[in-house]
């Protein structure tokens, strides 16, 4: 008996819908779209805050402690000097090594060693005490282990005055002034009195240069964070103030029966002063 046509109709659409009932349920693709917009949403603010909470340890971590150094007896005349150094990588030079941001400034040498670093001043400087700063956990092997500190009135003349050796240094380390001259250091004498200072040698130099020999693990080129030169400060002793030097200032001091203390009255300009002889 022949089929016919409504018959076949009803035949494949028992059969579609048997093939439904067995296959599982799927969303539409539009739904489908917005929960994988949802999921990568939530993996990216997952990130954001992941990246938060590095940014806020970065923060938290500790810096540098501050330093209290130097005391009122002394001053800093580092900047009073040129520098100049043999070699530098660009961006890594004289003015970054400058900088009071020691642990994401340094100058960086980009040649053959030894590296020179040298401080002209423009008149004879009375140095007191100098002090470098390295970090080797930072610098690893262009972490020097090695220093010359030489000074002389001109660069054909310059003496060693002291030589140094570092294993892993980290921080500000003081230049030893042995040979200069008898350092006291009397454990009973605070370091940041006026008193100290004066037992410590005086360095008369118009160049101060420093030489980086080796680096850590033979490494060649070098790291040097800090450099900083420092003097006795005339002009201050304790709290007093300057003494008078003037006719007048000294006049005013006898009509005020108060010679004892000290008045400030008008410096005498450096050329006035007796000349050296060089």
């Amino acid at each position: 008996m022949p089929t016919t046509r409504r018959q076949l109709q009803q035949h494949s659409q028992h059969f579609s819908h048997s093939d439904n009932q067995n296959l599982p349920s799927q969303r539409p693709e539009g739904e489908d779209l917005v929960i994988e917009e949802d999921e990568q949403e939530e993996e990216d603010e997952e990130e954001d805050d992941e990246d938060e909470e590095q940014d806020g340890d970065l923060l938290d971590a500790p810096c540098e402690p501050p330093s209290h150094f130097p005391p009122s007896c002394l001053k800093e005349i580092s900047s009073l000097a040129s520098w100049t150094v043999s070699t530098s990588k660009p961006g890594c030079g004289v003015a970054v090594l400058r900088s009071p941001n020691l642990i994401d400034h340094f100058w960086q040498s980009d040649g053959p060693q030894p590296h020179l670093l040298s401080i002209h001043f423009s008149k004879l400087a009375s140095i007191v005490h100098i002090r470098i700063y390295l970090d080797f956990e930072r610098d690893e092997s262009y972490t020097p282990t090695k220093i010359q500190f030489l000074a002389g009135m001109s660069p054909h003349d310059l003496m060693e005055f002291a030589e140094m050796s570092f294993e892993q240094p980290k921080g500000w380390i003081d230049v030893d002034f042995g040979n200069v001259g008898v350092v006291d250091d009397d454990e009973g004498v605070d370091r940041e009195s006026a008193e100290y200072w004066d037992r410590r040698p005086e360095l008369r130099a118009f160049l101060v240069q420093v030489r980086i020999l080796e680096n850590h693990q033979n490494g060649k080129d070098t790291h040097l964070r800090g450099l900083q030169i420092f003097a006795r400060d005339k002009s201050q002793v304790g709290e007093k103030r300057v003494k008078p030097i003037s006719e007048l200032a000294i006049r005013a001091a006898k009509k005020t029966n108060e010679s004892d203390t000290y008045v400030v009255g008008l410096k005498e300009p450096a050329w006035l002063m007796e000349p050296e002889l060089r």
